[in-house]
């Protein structure tokens, strides 16, 4: 039990934040323009993503899409819980580092990475499948922007006062 909750702490942060584009394709959602009868409507190509830090500077950019849906999803937020808006053309800034919580996102998600990489990838539990030794946003987020604080029986998450274990043991 413990073991999923720490895999769904780690999976839930790399779901959190992102570096991110100059255009405001991710979260528009408005209708399109209206077509002329008799014309295909065609999108233009998103720009290449800016200012990644801790994705790959190659991601695609469906995959990119899709990774920070999974963020949003996680965290039950919207873009601009992450991105700032451009106050003269409402639109998204992807690259800009101005919200402070673009930063926490980086920071959560090198700490999955490093909860997966450095600590569940020792687990050797046969009965956990992979999905079972990876922590997402969604393991602690569980849809909101603040993990919810976990009280146990005991009204405390800790188990030092009942295992007779010292803290540093």
């Amino acid at each position: 039990m413990m073991l999923r909750n720490l895999c769904a702490l780690a999976a839930g942060s790399l779901l959190f934040v992102f570096s991110f584009f100059g255009s405001n394709a991710i979260c528009q959602s408005g209708p399109a323009s209206p077509q002329q009868p008799g014309r295909v409507h065609t999108r233009r190509p998103m720009p290449k993503p800016t200012n990644l830090q801790v994705l790959p500077k190659d991601i695609a950019v469906p995959d990119l899409l899709a990774l920070m849906r999974g963020y949003t999803a996680a965290l039950g937020v919207e873009c601009e819980f992450c991105h700032t808006t451009d106050p003269k053309t409402h639109k998204t800034n992807y690259a800009s580092d101005e919200n402070p919580d673009k930063g926490i996102a980086r920071t959560m998600i090198t700490m999955t990475r490093e909860i997966n990489a450095k600590y569940l990838s020792q687990v050797k539990d046969p009965d956990a499948t992979p999905a079972d030794k990876t922590v997402t946003c969604g393991t602690c987020h569980r849809g909101n922007s603040m993990p919810m604080p976990f009280a146990g029986a005991k009204g405390n998450m800790h188990h030092d006062e009942d295992s007779g274990m010292k803290p540093d043991q």
